[in-house]
């Protein structure tokens, strides 16, 4: 990007919208519009920080899913499940992972169907020191502070919740 705008566009997008659809219809358009312009940030800030170690961000979720599992494996289904994710997309995410040298794949050794992917040694040190290096930028969340960042997980988590992602 050449440099900040010197309006909020969001803001002005909103002015045009009032015009020609009601004051009714802004507050959602204007909302969701800045949840994703947010995510733009996030996932640049985030994927920034952790490039140095040959990660972004889904292969960083899919790294702590077996960093914090019991045995350090998963099989590919669960993964896809957790992440909420297509198992293509998991397919990739293990294949970038494995190229990094962070995790294997194996066949389940009591279910010839399912494939599992483990965490190597070198992807729990990756592991370990990203969430280090996410953790000391706050996860790219600046300038929200705590009460900010617990009032947004509130709020997503009713929309989360009304669409399935879990029983409450």
């Amino acid at each position: 990007m050449a440099g900040p705008l010197p309006f909020d566009p969001i803001a002005e997008a909103g002015r045009h919208w009032r015009k020609r659809w009601g004051a009714a219809s802004v507050p959602p358009m204007t909302a969701v519009t800045s949840v994703m312009r947010v995510h733009q940030l996030l996932l640049a800030r985030l994927n920034g920080a952790l490039e140095p170690f040959g990660l972004t961000f889904a292969r960083y979720e899919a790294l702590m899913l077996l960093f914090l599992s019991r045995t350090g494996s998963l099989p590919l289904g669960k993964i896809g499940e957790r992440l909420q994710v297509h198992p293509t997309s998991v397919t990739n995410l293990v294949d970038g992972l494995e190229r990094s040298g962070l995790a294997t794949r194996s066949p389940h050794p009591n279910d010839r169907r399912t494939t599992l992917a483990t965490i190597t040694e070198a992807g729990r040190e990756a592991a370990a020191t990203a969430t280090e290096t996410l953790n000391g930028i706050a996860f790219g969340t600046a300038p929200l502070g705590r009460k900010d960042l617990e009032a947004v997980t509130r709020i997503f988590r009713g929309m989360r919740l009304e669409a399935g992602d879990f029983v409450d």
